[in-house]
């Protein structure tokens, strides 16, 4: 069983929209953090958002007011959310969720984002 996997992106217009979503492990129900970093091309993969198990949330300072993280529990595990809005060309990179849970780290399989001028 894939520990996160996670699905969305695609290729929108400069000022679209696209949301991500992450399925977590039924492990970690309710008591992990789960959210997301990019990673462009020959670039460091960089944060982008986080949302705690309590439902805290934590932006990085370039999708403040853009970007929307939210996390529901169905079924037997939780799901996080990427709602990215008013997209533009600099957000194009390749998006990992992962889960965080007693300092390890698990990382989805990454959703390419592609955003055209």
């Amino acid at each position: 069983q894939v520990p996160v996997a996670e699905s969305g992106g695609g290729l929108v217009q400069s000022g679209g929209s696209l949301t991500l979503s992450c399925a977590g492990s039924p492990r970690f129900a309710g008591i992990a953090t789960m959210g997301w970093y990019r990673q462009a091309p020959g670039e460091q993969r960089d944060f982008v958002a986080l949302i705690t198990e309590s439902g805290e949330t934590h932006y990085a300072d370039s999708v403040k007011e853009r970007f929307t993280i939210s996390r529901k529990y169905a079924g037997n595990a939780d799901t996080a959310f990427l709602q990215m809005n008013d997209l533009k060309p600099e957000d194009t990179a390749a998006y990992f969720c992962y889960e965080l849970y007693a300092g390890n780290v698990y990382w989805g399989q990454g959703a390419q984002v592609t955003v055209s001028s």
